[in-house]
């Protein structure tokens, strides 16, 4: 049986150390037995052809801009079985202008109010899916992400706002999603708002088993769509969307 292929795009703002993270995310994978590649460019999701080859896409790039026909190759891919997993700003703070980004990932970054604090991550207690599976509330020290979030997402962990003061402090206190999975077309996209640095992993171990468990979710959509010959030309639309 042939390797399982994963691409780990890196780069974007310095401060959320993607190369750190990427090795660790690809030492991660090797161990599961996939091929990774590690890519610094953009330019890694111009070839749709190598992208539909993939079993997993894992983004690590906070702000910068992706071209529409870039974006449009990751959709296709993903709509054929792909999967994506990332963490973080690589992830849903990426391409602030590009909104089919944020459509496919599910979410977009918005703030951080206090900073780095501590905070508690709450499990879903009542959810079916093995990427939780075992996994206890813990607690964090780091950026606590305030997102924008689709409600189509199924939500696994959250953290409860507010904790430090700000003007959204006024409102009522919620809780805001931190690990989700939602589907884009037949792919499966897992995400996971921890991991402002690469420490983070090492400080709360629970942050990585859920990111090794996610990406592993997001890689079986790939089989499952191959194994019944499933076919992405079902969701295309000829609408104009813009």
């Amino acid at each position: 049986m042939s390797k399982k292929n994963a691409l780990i795009v890196y780069g974007g703002w310095d401060g959320h150390e993607p190369e750190l993270i990427a090795r660790r995310f690809k030492e991660i994978l090797e161990k599961e037995g996939l091929n990774v590649v590690l890519s610094d460019t953009l330019e890694s999701y111009a070839d749709l052809d190598f992208l539909k080859s993939l079993h997993l896409i894992v983004p690590i790039w906070t702000g910068g801009n992706l071209s529409g026909e870039l974006c449009g190759n990751v959709s296709k891919a993903l709509a054929s079985g792909v999967g994506m997993a990332g963490n973080h700003g690589g992830m849903c703070d990426s391409f602030r202008e590009n909104t089919e980004w944020q459509f496919i990932t599910g979410g977009n970054w918005i703030s951080h109010p206090g900073g780095l604090i501590d905070y508690k991550v709450n499990i879903i207690k009542n959810s079916s899916s093995p990427i939780v599976e075992g996994i206890e509330d813990f607690q964090v020290f780091s950026e606590q992400y305030y997102l924008h979030v689709d409600p189509a997402v199924d939500v696994l962990a959250t953290t409860r706002f507010p904790l430090a003061t700000y003007y959204h402090s006024s409102n009522k206190a919620i809780d805001m999603p931190v690990v989700w999975t939602k589907k884009w077309g037949h792919g499966r996209v897992f995400y996971n708002s921890l991991g402002h640095t690469d420490v983070v992993f090492e400080d709360a171990p629970a942050s990585q088993e859920l990111m090794r468990r996610g990406m592993l979710w997001a890689i079986e959509g790939k089989d499952i769509a191959v194994l019944r010959g499933l076919d992405a030309r079902i969701f295309e639309s000829q609408a104009k969307m813009y």
